[in-house]
Parts: structure tokens; sequence; C-alpha cells
């Protein structure tokens, strides 16, 4: 199958006018614990990750209606998922015109939508066309589902997500707590890395990653995993496969995709402790990519608590060694030019 193929059909809207296979910690937080009530809509759901995602949530047990999206495809997309035997109603829209009644009511909305990394690209590159894509699904957002929580996962996150933010502010729908770049993918990768270097139990294994979702601005917290024994060269190999981590898996590909299954367990993981969160459930922490003054970047990922109204409180980070305080330094320009731009996108189109 071809890039294309993999790619989530939303990308025809970006003109302007537009068990062990998951690890026993995702397992658990798939178990559903009071009766699923809520609306989780996946916008780009006929896509590589939207597929195996929206698959993924509905094995979670905790939705009520599992509202799918997509230009094209959606309905038997939804129509197969549907079969599975777990909790929640499945329902699938397609076509520009059904965005508003997938979104109504929604509690979640995660955003999977935009074109996949070829060989030799990086997450920059895919700007201007994702810009466009998430940009349009902020401003039905905006009307349809103002009180949602918003998890992004499109491609650059580090502007896309001010770009989301932007227009819900400009459309006076803003709510900073509820508004995530999904980075959870660089915690997994983290962890499953760690213990295979380690030799630990990855079920077992904590790792915070701070930063942002793009190379070098992912920071991998390694100073500070339990039980660890590393080198300054180990910890210098790991950080940079981990921030890198995605090349890997396109090259792998052979250009045919990017990191597609593996984003969409992460995507799922995350979804569903967002979801604990909204409904009660106790210390609920998860790294995410949020507004906040940790740094003169406006958006910075870091461990958060999930609660009723999405992010609770924002941990931040202390006592880097020279190495991740010099990774943070280095990269916090970095961050803050990506995000100016998705502003600049916004304001200019």
């Amino acid at each position: 199958m071809s890039a294309v193929a993999r790619a989530s059909p939303l990308v025809r809207m970006a003109a302007p006018t537009a068990s062990k296979a998951i690890g026993v910690s995702a397992a658990r937080s798939f178990t559903g614990t009071a009766r699923a009530q809520n609306k989780v809509a996946v916008v780009g759901a006929a896509g590589g990750i939207g597929q195996s995602m929206s698959l993924l949530l509905k094995l979670s047990g905790k939705i009520g209606h599992l509202s799918l999206f997509d230009i094209v495809n959606t309905p038997g997309v939804a129509a197969d998922i549907s079969h599975c035997n777990s909790e929640g109603k499945v329902t699938g829209h397609k076509g520009a015109e059904e965005m508003g009644t997938a979104l109504d009511g929604a509690d979640i909305v995660v955003i999977p939508a935009g074109v996949p990394r070829k060989p030799g690209m990086t997450r920059d590159d895919l700007f201007n066309t994702n810009a466009s894509i998430v940009k349009g699904i902020a401003e039905q957002c905006s009307k349809s589902c103002p009180n949602a929580c918003f998890l992004i996962i499109s491609n650059p996150v580090n502007s896309t997500v001010p770009i989301f933010g932007d227009v819900l502010k400009a459309n006076g729908v803003f709510n900073p707590a509820k508004l995530m770049g999904v980075t959870s993918l660089d915690v997994v990768r983290a962890k499953t890395f760690v213990a295979e270097h380690q030799g630990l139990d990855v079920s077992k294994m904590k790792v915070d990653v701070i930063g942002g979702h793009a190379g070098t601005t992912i920071i991998p917290l390694l100073s500070k995993v339990k039980g660890a024994d590393f080198t300054e060269e180990d910890i210098k190999a790991l950080t940079h496969r981990i921030q890198f981590g995605g090349d890997e898996v396109v090259q792998a590909k052979d250009g045919a995709g990017s990191a597609t299954l593996s984003m969409a367990h992460a995507g799922a993981y995350f979804a569903g402790r967002v979801l604990d969160g909204l409904n009660g459930v106790k210390n609920v922490k998860e790294c995410t990519f949020v507004e906040c003054d940790l740094t003169d970047a406006p958006f910075f990922a870091s461990p958060c608590t999930l609660g009723k109204d999405g992010v609770s409180k924002i941990h931040g980070f202390s006592k880097l060694t020279p190495f991740e305080q010099a990774l943070v330094d280095d990269n916090v320009p970095t961050l803050i030019n990506m995000a100016k731009k998705g502003s600049e996108f916004v304001k200019n189109n």
C-alpha cells in the first residue's frame, strides 16, 4: 500500500478552503469501570492511524458512542468496528457536510488526520498540508463541541496544537485545560527502549518525556528512571533513539508509511486516560503538550494530572541533569518558533 493510501482521506481538505503485545499497563487502561456514557469522536478515522486507534478505542469498553469521521470510507470502517463485542455504539460520518454531526456533543475529540511522513521528511515538512486540515477541524469543533477535550495527534504537533488553540481563542471557546498535544508515543518508545536496554519489566517502566514532539525537542528524563543504571554514553544513545524513533519505522517501511500502529496504540491509551480523568478516576497522571509557563515557550510537554475538566495540574519538572537542562535550553527557542509559525498560519489563512 502506498504512503498516500495510508494517509487519512482528510488530506483532501488541505486546501485553504477547507495483552503482552500492548503491555500490561495499556491493557489495564482499557478496562471499563462504570457503564460507558461518553462520546468520543475520531477525526481522520479512515487513515492509517485512525482505523487502528478506533478499533482499540472500541475494544476499551469505556466509550458509549464512538463517532468516526473522515472525508471518505468512514461508514465502512464504522460498520466493521461495530461488530466487535464490546461496550458502545459506533457511527460513521463522511464528507465535510457530516463533520458537524460527527462532532456534535463530543466529550473528547481525537485528531490523527493528516499526511504521514515519508523517508527524508521531517515533521515540519508536513506543516502546510496538515496546518490547513487542523485549522478547518478546529473551526468546526468551535461550533459543534466547544467544551470537548481536544487531543491533537496531527503533526507537527509543536505547531498544530498552537494552531488549534488560536482558532478556539478566535471563536471565544478556548480552555487551556482541554487542549492537549498527544506525546504519548514518545513515552511509549522511551519505556520500550529503556526496558530492552536495562533488561527490566516494560509493564512496570515509568519514563517522563518533556519538551515537544519532534526530534531534539523530545526530552526523556532518563536520570529519573528508577532501577536503571546508565552510563553517560547510554543516556546519549537512548535519548537520540527516543527522539528519532519514528525514523526507524519510516525507513523500515521503505517509504510505505510511518508509525501508524504504535501511534494508534499510544493515542488510544492516552484517550483512555483522559476518559478516566473525566469520569473521576483519581491520580491519573500522563505527559502531554499543553499551554503553560514552565518555560518561555507557550506550549511545553510535562507530566500532568488529568481530571474531570481535562488537565487539572501541570507538574513540570525539577532537578534536571546538566545534559537534560542543556536539551531544554537548546530547544525552547525551537518550540517558540514552531508555535509562532502556527499562529502566523492562522493569522494569514
